[in-house]
């Protein structure tokens, strides 16, 4: 672990003249004038700012031309940079440009580890990219928007999400989808989206960014349909751990499963993913939730998120499918599969009733993966399907799931299971190999 002593963002300033025209409105003059001076005025100036140089001026109608210095800095503050796959990550004193047209620059004051953080620094499975850096789950305060920016300000608060809502293409425009065209996750940029380059430098020398988020710095930048702003009363120290894997696992059970009132769900795999998903199980009120993993240990645990029954596949010697199956009469109305093993896979969906029962497949397969099941168990009127983040569209979605812990409907404390400085952000990733634990904060400013 490398160290970093100032924990202050110093600036360096850039400077850059413009000239912009105000008008003020002539008491004669018709709405429609004034509206297409507001329209002029809006599209190279957010309100909020043309609003404070309107209020400058004092005097007749008019126009007034003002040359204003705006200052773009480049913040030099810390990150945890990848330096290379599986080494410890290294607290350094990072550059972070300023948000370009369409981008905004957010100060995160806390952020989580997730399993794909951990995947991507031990480059499996796909091509490496370092310097790199990493974090996708995270909350914050945005510190300043870029040119076209409208529906954020400095001030408000937000969760960054690894993948986005543009709101204007097909996708976006579906009720059906939340798989955005432009903004869709790609773990192979490492760039933005604006002009090819990265937000961040080390002495001139870019720092590839992560999923369009790279939470584990103090500032960063991002797509502004990468943020979903939320309520700035709701705790970001946990509601961040709802910009990935809560969010996936709820939303595969309440958008997608959706379970009816007194139904039995299955749930494999008890991770906090899966976990998430027992919990939006017990939200839609499920009368048995039955939790599957090979790891005994976990079904304690599993018991606070309303789990009620518990099946270890290594401890029968038929296939749990069929040991589910003769646990409910039939098979369970819905299940859950939260592992990415294809085995799970098969199990999740021969191990729902025919005639009505759906499986979810949330978990990610390695690359070359693939199953087989009979047609039948289709014929027989088995449901199979995936989903992507929980069916959530970020922007649109993301809020109102806050509300939902606000309102104590959802719990997130006890996802909660870790808490560490920014210093100590090796010590995160030690508890996730160990699998100790489900959610480890790091606090950006301890």
């Amino acid at each position: 672990m490398g160290t970093y002593t100032s924990r202050r963002a110093s600036i360096s300033p850039h400077l850059i003249r413009r000239t912009v025209f105000v008008r003020k409105r002539k008491p004669e003059e018709d709405d429609e004038t004034d509206q297409k001076t507001k329209e002029d005025d809006e599209h190279s100036w957010s309100s909020h700012t043309l609003q404070s140089f309107v209020s400058l001026v004092d005097g007749d109608f008019g126009y007034f031309e003002f040359s204003i210095q705006l200052t773009q800095h480049v913040l030099h503050t810390a990150a945890a940079v990848a330096w290379e796959a599986g080494k410890p990550l290294v607290i350094e004193e990072v550059e972070v440009a300023p948000p370009q047209a369409m981008e905004v620059r957010v100060k995160i004051l806390f952020t989580s580890l997730c399993h794909t953080d951990v995947y991507f620094w031990e480059a499996k499975g796909q091509t490496p990219m370092f310097p790199r850096i990493f974090g996708h789950e995270a909350g914050g305060i945005v510190e300043s928007v870029g040119e076209g920016v409208m529906d954020l300000k400095p001030g408000d608060h937000v969760l960054p999400v690894f993948t986005g809502e543009c709101k204007e293409c097909k996708s976006c425009k579906s009720e059906e989808s939340n798989m955005c065209d432009l903004l869709r996750i790609n773990t192979d940029r490492g760039v933005m989206l604006n002009d090819g380059k990265s937000r961040f430098s080390i002495k001139g020398k870019p720092i590839y960014h992560f999923v369009g988020t790279s939470t584990f710095s103090e500032y960063t930048v991002t797509h502004v349909g990468c943020l979903a702003k939320i309520n700035p009363a709701a705790p970001l120290d946990k509601v961040c751990v709802l910009s990935c894997g809560i969010s996936t696992g709820l939303g595969a059970t309440l958008n997608v499963a959706k379970p009816k009132k007194g139904s039995t769900v299955a749930i494999f795999g008890l991770g906090a993913v899966g976990l998430a998903a027992a919990e939006g199980a017990r939200i839609a009120g499920a009368s048995r939730i039955i939790g599957v993993d090979l790891n005994s240990k976990r079904f304690e645990e599993a018991k606070k998120f309303g789990v009620t029954e518990f099946v270890n596949p290594k401890e029968h010697k038929k296939p749990v499918q069929e040991v589910i199956a003769e646990m409910t009469d039939g098979g369970v109305d819905r299940s859950v599969e939260c592992t990415g093993s294809i085995n799970a896979m098969i199990s999740a969906f021969e191990c729902v009733h025919d005639g009505w029962g759906v499986a979810v497949l949330v978990g990610v397969p390695n690359k070359n993966d693939a199953f087989k099941t009979h047609p039948m168990n289709f014929l027989n009127e088995r449901t199979l399907t995936g989903t992507f983040f929980g069916n959530y569209k970020p922007r649109s979605d993301l809020p109102a799931v806050v509300e939902k812990y606000m309102n104590k409907e959802l719990e997130l404390e006890k996802f909660i299971t870790h808490e560490v400085p920014f210093a100590q952000i090796n010590k995160a990733f030690e508890y996730m190999l160990k699998g100790d634990g489900l959610r480890c904060i790091i606090r950006m400013d301890a």
